[in-house]
């Protein structure tokens, strides 16, 4: 259900087993135990949030600080989307690497995106789409960069974009190093290991 992604720590894409018949189609897009399976810690859901945007509409690039950070799962359910994920720790070996998944509401798949990683969408037709957050938003440690910005070269599909001002004004992934707002890569995955240890510990505790 959950499969990692090659490069990119914490990533997961999810394709699930869709169940169609003459009414329509049944699908589970999350399962605790899949998910704990995967990544070796429990999804801490304290948020969900639903975009709905025009055909066009492209949003972000947004992250978090680190800490308190803030992983999402996202899917699409209506409409389709091409959604990417950014490296933006500093110290990665794939600082500034860019991922993309076509999130629909034909194929279900949807994508966990850790702490750690800039996140935005293009709506590739009218779409609806919904994330689970791990923490409620705060805007204080809420960040984001260009989404066209030309050194980390995104290949968006091809459209007409409509953005908010505030995306258009944001600044480029170099000036937010330069100014150190960028979390660090031991920061993140010592973020992992510590939730994947008291995971592991509480179970034990529980003699599971």
């Amino acid at each position: 259900m959950f499969t990692p992604v090659d490069g990119f720590d914490g990533v997961l894409h999810m394709v699930p087993e869709v169940h169609p018949d003459d009414r329509g189609t049944f699908h589970e897009w999350f399962k605790a135990s899949a998910f704990e399976e995967a990544l070796g810690f429990p999804l801490d859901l304290q948020q969900a949030n639903m975009s709905v945007s025009k055909a066009g509409v492209l949003r972000g690039l947004h992250y978090s600080e680190v800490p308190p950070g803030q992983a999402k799962l996202v899917t699409c359910p209506a409409g389709a989307v091409s959604d990417v994920l950014v490296d933006v720790r500093r110290g990665s070996e794939t600082f500034g690497a860019w991922k993309a998944f076509e999130l629909t509401a034909a194929n279900r798949h949807a994508v966990f995106i850790p702490s750690g990683y800039a996140h935005g969408f293009l709506a590739l037709a009218d779409s609806v789409v919904v994330y689970l957050t791990t923490s409620e938003y705060q805007p204080g440690v809420e960040h984001g960069f260009d989404a066209l910005d030309g050194d980390v070269d995104v290949a968006w599909p091809t459209m007409d974009y409509i953005r908010s001002e505030k995306d258009q004004a944001a600044p480029s992934l170099v000036e937010l190093e330069e100014r150190g707002l960028l979390p660090e890569v031991e920061v993140c995955r010592g973020r992992l290991d510590e939730l994947r240890a008291g995971w592991a510990e509480a179970a034990e505790e529980a003699g599971l």
